[in-house]
């Protein structure tokens, strides 16, 4: 009895890709910057910081399984996907959408203490993040369909706080969606071949040989924008370093995916998790800075 529990636990975080937290990061930073933009007295509560965390996991969890799911058919077809557990036969359709359910309906509940607006705003959210996998099908740009649904914690924190969804949280909103096509096209670029041979859609396909040139223009909307967001919400020079820091590595990036090789495009993408990360200290330290000066 222990050993099939352990096996199916097994099963279950594999689909949920608790094994690989990389997703996971990449939505939970840009959710962050919204936490900490949407807090009125210049730092979020820890009540909306714990909720917004734990909402993007399971939502994200969510997520992956309903992508095997869509992708059951392909994945064994897939060199980087032919171990996933719809590939190996070892996980029923049933199980993983009532999977899929529970994680959605537990972060529901998070969501419960909030307003009505954050109740109301959650619905959409959960449409993107369950019909995306099947936007590979017939998009040419499924990735921007994905930009839109990674981006979507962003106006519900400003919800959840203000009770209202002003024009820097979707200022904030388009720059994550340009970061989210960016990095997903390195992503992408992995998958090419095997995805041409089975008739799946990318922006790694779509845009061709213009693929890199399209991934920087879309990291250096990024950074326009982010700058945008800074100077709407009065950051300082901390701010802008965090900023600076994450043009450094998206030029980085740049060398890595130019030879357009496999492994070192999944290195690009990955490294994303830095980007985030940066941008995220320096809007956290310079939000504490300025009111370290306040209370000084």
């Amino acid at each position: 009895m222990f050993a099939h529990l352990k096996d199916r636990l097994a099963v279950y975080a594999q689909l949920t890709r608790l094994d690989k937290p990389i997703g996971s990061l990449l939505l939970l930073w840009p959710t962050l910057w919204g936490v900490w933009l949407a807090a009125e007295s210049g730092w979020p509560q820890v009540s909306m910081v714990v909720i917004f965390t734990l909402g993007t996991l399971l939502m994200r969890s969510a997520g992956c399984v309903i992508n095997d799911y869509a992708d059951r058919h392909f994945d064994a077809h897939v060199a980087r996907t032919q171990h996933r557990p719809f590939a190996r036969g070892v996980v029923s359709e049933k199980e993983a959408l009532l999977l899929a359910a529970g994680l959605a309906g537990l972060a529901f509940l998070l969501v419960l203490p909030l307003n009505a607006l954050t109740w109301a705003m959650s619905l959409p959210a959960v449409l993107l993040a369950g019909s995306y996998p099947f936007t590979k099908r017939f998009l040419a740009l499924p990735q921007a369909y994905l930009g839109l649904a990674f981006s979507f914690g962003i106006p519900m924190a400003f919800a959840a706080s203000q009770n209202t969804v002003p024009l820097l949280a979707w200022v904030l909103f388009a720059a994550n969606t340009f970061w989210t096509i960016a990095y997903d096209t390195e992503y992408a670029m992995v998958d090419r071949a095997d995805d041409l041979k089975i008739g799946i859609r990318t922006s790694a396909i779509t845009f061709g040989r213009f693929d890199v040139l399209a991934i920087m223009l879309c990291h250096t909307l990024f950074l326009l924008l982010m700058g945008v967001v800074g100077a709407m919400a009065g950051l300082g020079a901390v701010y802008l370093a965090g900023l600076m820091a994450a043009g450094v590595l998206i030029m980085q990036q740049y060398r890595q995916i130019r030879p357009r090789e496999p492994a070192a495009c999944f290195a690009a993408f990955l490294a994303n998790n830095r980007v985030g990360a940066v941008v995220c200290a320096g809007l956290v330290l310079d939000r504490g800075w300025a009111l370290w000066g306040a209370a000084g």
